[in-house]
């Protein structure tokens, strides 16, 4: 595989002569405050959405053509990582016990690589699941999943001196670990990931680290939820892959990171082309023509000041060379399937169900749901020098609050 570290422009055309170039950083921040009316779903929902991606012709069928003799491997869920601890986020670094072969970069950001043994149990088709249980923090939080690239053999590694992609995001719901269920489970269709995870030359140079992110606080559950007091962990977090053969491996042989967790709002320099445009652009070069490629790109609205831009659906528009490539606005139909989960009395649920226009007149997610992973449809493009750009334009960031963190990457063959 082609993997190219790609730190890549961001900048506005007219000023394109006058850019450097900028490396993304990872955000931990969480999704929401007391009087938050922060939204999410869990693991009954698909975490990917607006296309299919490449298969190299796959008729999404399964994995043969039905007249081969040799049978398809059993499905297989491989667990990465398990009951790993999650302390304050705004702390400094704990010291606490973590299970072998797994590192803590911070009290919010765990990693764990991936041995021979379990990259060769990944088959054709991959999804993505975590569970969060709940310890000592009771608000909705922001979480990720991540896949860093790093040198072979290498036994620990800075996140922001590696390739990275955010793969998967989720945001968690309000719980009170003295309740049940004290678990949320999160699902992903992640079968874009299969070309990086069996490609033999980018193996040959890296190894693959799963990462794990659940930002939390505990100061409220300090005071709020019955043995808690003085305690500093906020969550529990697991992640495992669930693999088979039901379809065609996707076919891929360039990957270029783009930006991880990068902010995208209207009032901060370097967050958007221009004070007071929720508007990104995004340069980065193909090394070479390619038959297919496409974007894969995580967003959320986050800002819980009233009126505040988790509370307000916005179009968003994807454009790829000019051209518009998408267009989405988040949200799900409805919260209530993730009511059972929010086990700590808060403001979004309240004591009764919400209809259906009422959660759309205000919910971007639900807390215990996966944000969508979305994939931007391109094509064939030639080599050389090729422009993204997300453009929320009606967003409005009352206060000079809130956030989109995005995240982006490109595929070809």
């Amino acid at each position: 595989m082609n993997l190219r570290r790609a730190i890549p422009y961001f900048c506005p055309l007219a000023l394109l002569a006058a850019c450097t170039k900028e490396q993304g950083s990872d955000v931990g921040a969480g999704g929401g405050t007391g009087t938050s009316e922060s939204t999410g779903s869990t693991s009954a929902v698909s975490g990917t959405s607006a296309g299919t991606g490449g298969t190299g012709g796959s008729d999404g069928s399964g994995g043969g053509d039905g007249s081969s003799e040799v049978p398809l491997p059993e499905p297989e869920e491989v667990p990465v990582l398990e009951n790993v601890a999650f302390y304050d986020g705004y702390a400094a670094t704990v010291d606490e016990p973590i299970p072998d072969g797994v590192i803590r970069h911070n009290n919010s950001l765990v990693a764990t690589r991936l041995t021979d043994e379990l990259l060769a149990k990944v088959q054709t088709a991959l999804k993505i699941r975590v569970v969060v249980g709940a310890l000592c923090d009771n608000y909705d939080r922001l979480g990720s999943v991540n896949l860093a690239l790093v040198p072979k053999g290498a036994q620990t590694y800075d996140p922001g001196e590696v390739d990275r992609i955010e793969v998967a995001r989720f945001v968690t719901p309000f719980m009170d670990m003295n309740r049940q269920p004290t678990t949320v489970p999160y699902e992903w269709e992640a079968s874009n990931l299969v070309p990086i995870l069996r490609d033999a030359d980018l193996l040959a140079d890296h190894d693959v680290w799963f990462e794990l992110s659940i930002f939390g606080v505990p100061y409220a559950a300090n005071d709020e939820v019955a043995g808690c007091a003085g305690r500093n962990d906020t969550q529990l977090g697991s992640l495992l892959l669930y693999t088979d053969s039901t379809q065609e491996a996707q076919d891929f042989s360039v990957l270029l990171p783009l930006a991880i967790g990068e902010d995208l709002n209207n009032y901060a320099m370097g967050a958007s082309d221009k004070i007071g445009t929720t508007r990104k652009t995004v340069r980065f070069a193909l090394p070479a023509d390619t038959q297919n490629a496409q974007l894969v790109l995580i967003t959320s609205n986050h800002g819980a000041n009233q009126g505040g831009e988790e509370y307000v659906r916005r179009e968003h528009y994807a454009y790829v060379d000019g051209k518009l490539a998408l267009q989405y606005k988040p949200g799900r139909a409805s919260c209530e399937p993730f009511r059972k989960y929010n086990t700590q009395s808060n403001g979004i649920y309240g004591l009764s169900p919400r209809s259906d226009e009422e959660w759309q007149s205000f919910s971007n997610w639900c807390p215990g749901d996966v944000i969508d992973t979305r994939i931007v449809p391109w094509g064939a493009a030639s080599a050389g020098m090729h422009e993204f750009v997300i453009d929320v334009p009606d967003a409005t960031f009352v206060g000079g609050e809130g956030n989109f963190p995005f995240s982006l990457y490109v595929q070809a063959r």
